[in-house]
This record gives C-alpha cells, structure tokens and sequence, in this order.
C-alpha cells in the first residue's frame, strides 16, 4: 500500500524541519518502565515443567491447562523472542515507532481495521478460562522479557491477553489475501513480491491402506522465518490438553497438528470472502458518501502513529481513517473504496482453535468448526477411529442471489447500492465439506474445493451457489496427488512418505503446458534459445538435485508462478525462460548445471543442495542470489506424519526446515534438523511420556534453570 507510505514519508519530511537538533525529541514520550520484579513475581502463580529433547524440542508439562499456555509461551520466547515482540508491536499499531517508515503501513492497518476496538469489545465475551489461558500465555512472555532487559523494546511490557486475541484478529484474514486486495486496490499495476503461502494436506482412511492405518499428512508452506513461521511443540497438562504441532509465535494454540485422538492439516484457501465498494462522493462536501439515493457522512476517526526517522528521531504522525455503513474505506489514487471481508469485527478465533485442540471426537471437533469464527483455511481430518474428512472453512458473506441482482460478486462493486451490502454469514452448515468418502481418501493442494478425493466422492459445484465464490483452479500437487494415491489402492507407509516427498511435475499440469509452450516455439537464430529447447524437450519433469534440466524449467517456472500466487501480471514463458538463460550462462557458465547447484538451502554455516521446486509436491521456493543461485526461503517447512493403528494408538514423525532455535544463532538447534530436511528424512515425535524418556537433555521450569 504505497499510497499509504508516500503519505506518512511526506508528513514525516515536513516535519524533520520542526526537530532537527532535537535529539531527544522523544524522550518526554518514552513509555514508563514496566515494574519487571511485579513480572517476574506473577510467575509462581504457574506450575510447569520444560523438558528438551535432543532437538531441542518443548514438551511442556503443566498442571493445569493455562499452566501448560504459560510455559509454551517461555519456551517459544527463549527461541524466537524477537518475532513475538515484532508480532506484538504490530498488532498494537507502534512497530513504526522501532522499524520505522516501512513499518507505517501495518500500524495504519491496525487502526483502520479496527483491531483494537474489536479487541476490547471481544475480550470480555470470551469465556473465563480461555482468558485466562491467553493471560498465561503473556505471563510467560512477561517472564522471559522481564528477564532479558536487553532484548525488549521499550513500551513493549507487560503483554496482556488482550494483545495475544490481537494477533488472531489481525492476522487471521490475511491468509485469504486480505492484504493482497487491498494492495491491488492501491496499485493494480504494481508487481506485490510477497513470499508464497501455500499447503498440502492429505488423509488416507484404513480401507486404502494395506495394513489397516490412518495415516494423516500436515504439510503446510509458509515462510521459513516471521510471524507466520512454524515453531514445534509437545504440550501437555493435567485438565487434558495434549497436543503436539506447529504453533505460530505468539499464538498459545496448536494450530495444526494432532492430540492423542484425532489431528488436522491446514491448507490456506481463497474463496471470494472480499467485496470492495466504489464510492461517489459529494462534490460539495468530501465527508459525505452517496447510499441509496441519498448523502451519508463518513464515520470518522485519528490513527495516531509514532515514526522513526533515524536515530532517536521518532515524530508523531496523524492520519484519518474513514468507515462508511459498508466497513472501513480505503483511499486511493483511484478513488475511495469501502470495504467488506470475512473476518470484519470477529473476535472468537482463539475459541474456536481451543475448542479443536480440546476435542475428542469427531462430533467435539466439527462442533469446534461449527463455532464459525475463522475466515477461511481448508481443514484435512483424520482420527484414530478411522473418520477421514475435508472441510473448505470459511466465513461465506450472505450476499444476495438472483438475476435481478445483475452484479459481479468478483469485481468491485457501487458503493451506492444498499442492497449489495451483505449482512452477516452463511451458517456454518452451509461450508463446503466431504466426510468418509467410499475412496478412502481426502486432501488439499491450494486447489478447488470440487477436487478432493475420487471424482465419484468429490462435491459438485452445482450444489453451491455462484455468490459464495468457490476456488476453480488445479495445483500440479493436487495432480500428483490424483497420479499417485489415486491410482494406489493399498498405500503402505512407505509408499505415503514417497508421495509426500514427490518431486515431479504432471503431465497435465499448466507448468509443463508452459513447457511445451516455449519448446515449440521457432527459435529463429537465437543459439542458446535453440539449446535450452532441447534441453527442455528432454526434462523428465523431476526436481530431483542431480537433474540437468529442472534449473531451466525452474528459473522459468517460479516468477510465473509468484505472479499467480500474488494476483500479479504474468510474465510470458519465453522472457522468463531468456532471463533463466543469463542467470545460468553468467553464474554456471552453462544451460544444464545440477538442480543442486543451483537450488540450495542456507542457515548459518550449513549450505546443503534440495530437492523439489515451486509447486512440486515436495513444495521449494526460493530467492536469487547474485551468484546465479537459490536460496530457498519458502514451501515446506515444518511436516509432520500422524498415523493411527488399528487400536486408534497414534505415532507421529516430523521435520522443521531449521531447527527448534528458530532466532538463536548460538544454539546448536538453529540448524540442526536442516540436513534431515534437504534430504527428505524425519524425527520421532515424543509424544507420551514413555516415548520422552531417555530423550530429555533438559528439564526446568521458566526462568529457572
């Protein structure tokens, strides 16, 4: 949102001349100092243990559940504090104050998106003993912070529960593409180089497997660092909350992953849970927006910001923010958009992942879906009593059907009809959603919702109306998911693992088709065109690190496919390929080095070659180097397989990209699990007592060890 920034950076140059010389201009609105020894004393209020495994691995014991939420949360703060204070000044509105301009953008959001009205108005409605978990959860951010001076950025303590609920209703639209339309409301134009999000999820019922197991496999792709990272814990405590999974930083929730009785996998979704509405406004007065026929004055209220310049020099900044009956409105170059999305007001998200996490049943946790306060994310189920499913969750506007509607649903919308405004959601029994298919199977590449198991199983789009936006497209991974476990009518374990790590393109597939595209193609006298056709015509269509052609198919592929990802222009096939050409010639001085030369994975002193590339099912995205290189930045990242036997008895394995130490170079879990990910292997997950003893290398409580 460029506008945005250009406006605060003109706001704050203005203002460099009021305070030049003034190098403690900020120093009158320093935050006061938080009471650390009042911190630090809240702790013996909570009973927790923190065992580490030989990968430096959590398993959080408590005796009560908001015990459990406390130490997870010191846990998570030894390893990755500085992304939990980042995801916290965020959702506050004050990183701008530390980070500076660039940061101006996400504190403008904080206040336009009404997150902490939401906040203070949601709070008090959750129930008692959730609050009380989320205030456990800061307790332990507290304790750490208030331990470690150094690292703590001013004003940051002491956290509340109500800034660990902020982080949900900040962030959780954003995985729908919040963001990404309000930046192309900005600038339609301009390429968004934002890290891809993507998933695989994939559940195999006993009837499909050859020896009568459930196996569940959590795949998601996120960035492997930031607040959207992946962080891997055990918890457990005495009121019954045991699970083991991925947690985000500064959320107190496993967010996919499984507990002794059931699991799931998350994939991101994007359904059309987004209208944005044109305005007219009054020629004759700029507050007022027309509505039916007649003027109404914008809502309006002050985002105040807190910028930094350079140096001590942090200026206030002042910007409006606007909200017409339709949501909040959005100034742009083009005009005033106002909007409405999923997520808008919504508060209850903790509730709903506490009541997933909670469960036993199937009926508990499609009770915990039926809560309805997520946005979006598709859900891959599966359970120890066998119960496979797939939901395609969402928060679906209740827009009005009807050829006399005569709208677009997909394109932006008259902001001065009434009727266009949607009121409330379609209920919860109305998602999208396939539960024990006769195939045996379930899953979810990012794709359609219509392309979930056996065509024969799969639901049918007649059955759900246009307005509600359902997903078309088909991923090459749910392809290759098709390809494989489709035509598998008795999967092994082994034979699930192998799927999993798949490396190859399908012969359907849009990237293969841009392939052959480029391949037929006169190459006139172009001499190194001629030769990269021919070793395009002779790919194998596998990633795999000692493949001659997969760096010319990739290089070519991933900015195509970025762009899809973000909605951007696409750039041809032909000037991607010309572009992967120079790159190759000027850091390999050839057309076919090694995929593993070229497609790298980096951390610290490891520097390892890697398998897989942009949606391979073995998902690896990655950015330019100078040097002609990769490095991967993006795709798979923390993966785990859950399987349950015949007795409903669970196991599980899994692998994070870089270790348990996501931010502490100087531990010997920042990279440690990074050859077992570049080579496809996995770790035990310890997830009974029995199963940890003998592996703990270390045992204290917070803050004491």
């Amino acid at each position: 949102m460029r506008w945005i920034l250009r406006g605060l950076l003109a706001v704050a140059c203005l203002a460099v001349v009021a305070v030049l010389g003034l190098v403690g201009l900020d120093l009158a609105t320093q935050p006061p100092k938080p009471d650390t020894e009042a911190l630090i004393a809240r702790a013996e209020a909570y009973d927790v243990r923190v065992r580490r495994d030989e990968w430096g691995v959590p398993h959080i014991l408590g005796v009560r559940d908001a015990d459990a939420a406390f130490g997870l949360a010191y846990a998570q703060a030894e390893d990755d504090f500085a992304t939990i204070q980042s995801v916290v000044l965020a959702t506050r509105g004050t990183l701008a104050r530390t980070a500076g301009p660039k940061a101006a953008v996400t504190d403008y959001l904080v206040g336009l998106l009404d997150v902490w009205p939401t906040v203070e108005a949601g709070y008090p409605r959750l129930p008692a003993d959730l609050r009380a978990l989320l205030e456990a959860y800061a307790d332990g951010v507290n304790l750490y912070a208030a331990q470690h001076p150094k690292a703590v950025t001013p004003g940051l303590l002491p956290l509340t529960g109500k800034d660990v609920l902020a982080g949900f209703v900040f962030k959780q639209p954003f995985f729908y593409g919040l963001d990404g339309e309000l930046k192309h409301l900005n600038a339609p134009e301009e390429a968004q180089k934002e890290p891809p999000k993507g998933s695989n999820g994939l559940a195999v019922a006993p009837s499909r497997t050859a020896d009568g197991v459930t196996h569940l496999l959590v795949n998601s792709h996120q960035p492997y660092t930031g607040p959207v990272a992946w962080y891997e814990a055990v918890v457990e405590s005495g009121e019954g909350w045991h699970v083991a999974g991925g947690f985000f930083p500064g959320a107190p929730f496993m967010l996919h992953g499984h507990n002794e009785h059931l699991g799931w996998a998350n994939t991101v979704s994007k359904p059309d849970l987004f209208d944005a509405y044109r305005l007219v406004i009054n020629p004759k007065n700029k507050n007022q927006y027309r509505l039916d026929g007649r003027w109404r004055d914008f809502q309006r209220h002050d985002v105040k910001m807190r910028v930094k310049l350079w140096g001590p020099i942090v200026i206030p900044v002042t910007k409006p923010a606007l909200r017409s009956v339709h949501g909040p409105v959005l100034e742009t170059k083009h005009g005033l958009y106002a909007l409405r999305y999923a997520g808008m007001g919504e508060y209850r998200q903790p509730l709903q992942y506490w009541r997933l996490n909670k469960a036993r049943t199937l009926a508990e946790w499609r009770a915990g879906i039926a809560v309805h306060a997520l946005p979006s994310l598709n859900y891959i189920y599966a359970d120890g009593a066998g119960n496979i499913g797939f939901v395609h969750n969402g928060q679906y506007p209740n827009r009005r059907e009807g050829v006399a509607m005569n709208v677009d649903w997909s394109g932006v919308l008259p902001g001065d009809r009434g009727d266009l405004i949607w009121q409330g959601y379609r209920p919860a029994s109305a998602i999208p959603q396939l539960w024990n298919p006769r195939s045996g199977y379930v899953y979810n590449s990012n794709n359609s919702p219509f392309l979930a198991s056996d065509p024969a199983d799969n639901l049918k789009p007649a059955d759900f109306p246009a307005s509600q936006g359902l997903q078309t497209n088909v991923t090459n991974r749910a392809l290759r998911v098709q390809e494989l476990v489709g035509a598998d009518r008795a999967v092994t374990d082994p034979a699930f693992r192998r799927y999993k790590f798949d490396i190859t393109y399908s012969e359907r597939s849009a990237e293969v088709a841009m392939v052959r595209q480029v391949t037929a193609l006169d190459p006139g006298g172009d001499a190194d065109l001629k030769a990269a056709q021919a070793i395009l015509r002779g790919w194998d269509r596998r990633t795999d690190v000692h493949n001659r052609a997969a760096a010319l198919a990739s290089l070519m592929l991933q900015p195509i496919l970025v762009a899809q990802n973000n909605g951007d222009p696409v750039p041809a096939p032909l000037d991607t390929l010309k572009a992967a050409i120079v790159t190759l010639k000027k850091g390999f001085g050839r057309l076919d080095p090694e995929w593993g030369q070229v497609n790298r994975i980096r951390r610290g002193q490891v520097d390892l070659p890697i398998d897989g590339a942009a949606d391979t099912y073995r998902s690896v995205w990655g950015v330019p180097q100078k040097d002609g290189t990769l490095t991967a930045d993006a795709g798979d990242t923390f993966i785990m397989f859950v399987d349950w036997d015949k007795h409903g008895v669970v196991r599980s394995d899994s692998i994070h990209q870089f270790g348990s130490a996501t931010l502490d170079a100087a531990s010997p879990h920042h990279a440690d699990q990074t050859p077992l990910f570049a080579t496809m292997r996995t770790k035990p997950v310890l997830f009974t007592e029995a199963q940890l003893k003998g592996h703990v290398h270390e045992d204290y409580r917070p803050g004491k060890r």
